[in-house]
């Protein structure tokens, strides 16, 4: 399959872009600024694009299977918290890019698309979102070190993915665990919905390389179509 990746430079992105090379998929691999990126692996092709440019979409969707968005506001990759500080100084790119995205995607709409969001929109129980709770959600943030502005930027995921509810492209939310960090490739995992998956230890927690995994699978073989869809050890 061929598969576009939004954000192929950033920490999950880069996953993505392996994990789907090792099955031997094609890749277009893009980022705000590809010009300087020196590729040498076999099957990808790095291009650049702005996930908020609709008709910058478009243009790169032909041949297409899939593509993937794992768009941040700067690299986490590269610098977490400069990341964190210009998600936080524009929380509504979610919900532009989520715009841009499913504008383009009106020229091709038979073309899947799979969104990386965040954990904060999983219902703590059945019909109360983390990011609908304050006292929740400023326990989470503390919890990972961010400043309480920091909630803003979790509204936006949820609002973005609201946006993508009412419509009828082939499209897929996937929230990663709550803890998400880079470390171990298992591929084993087990798979939840609307709720975060939790481990034995009350953990809701999963590798970005696994996470990677539970992506390109859901690629590979479409579980999800319209949907949101966790994972979790």
């Amino acid at each position: 399959m061929h598969i576009g990746v939004i954000g192929a430079s950033g920490t999950i992105g880069s996953r993505i872009v392996s994990e789907a090379l090792g099955r031997g998929h094609q890749v277009t691999a893009f980022s705000r600024d590809a010009s300087g990126i020196d590729e040498r692996r076999e099957r990808v092709a790095w291009k650049s694009v702005e996930v908020t440019d609709a008709d910058g979409i478009a243009a790169v969707l032909p041949g297409l299977d899939v593509l993937i968005s794992a768009f941040g506001p700067g690299n986490a990759a590269v610098d977490a918290a400069d990341a964190a500080a210009r998600a936080i100084a524009d929380p509504g790119v979610y919900v532009r890019a989520a715009t841009a995205l499913l504008t383009a995607l009106r020229s091709r709409p038979r073309t899947r698309l799979i969104v990386v969001g965040g954990a904060a929109s999983l219902e703590a129980e059945p019909g109360l979102a983390f990011v609908d709770s304050d006292a929740l959600l400023n326990a989470a943030i503390d919890g990972f070190g961010l400043p309480r502005e920091y909630a803003a930027v979790m509204r936006g995921h949820r609002d973005a993915m609201n946006l993508f509810r009412t419509s009828d492209r082939l499209w897929t939310y996937f929230c990663p665990a709550i803890e998400i960090q880079a470390g171990e490739r298992t591929g084993r995992f087990r798979i939840g919905g609307d709720q975060p998956v939790m481990d034995a230890e009350g953990r809701s927690r999963i590798s970005v390389e696994d996470a990677a995994v539970a992506l390109v699978d859901e690629v590979e073989l479409p579980r999800f179509v319209q949907r949101r869809f966790t994972v979790g050890y």
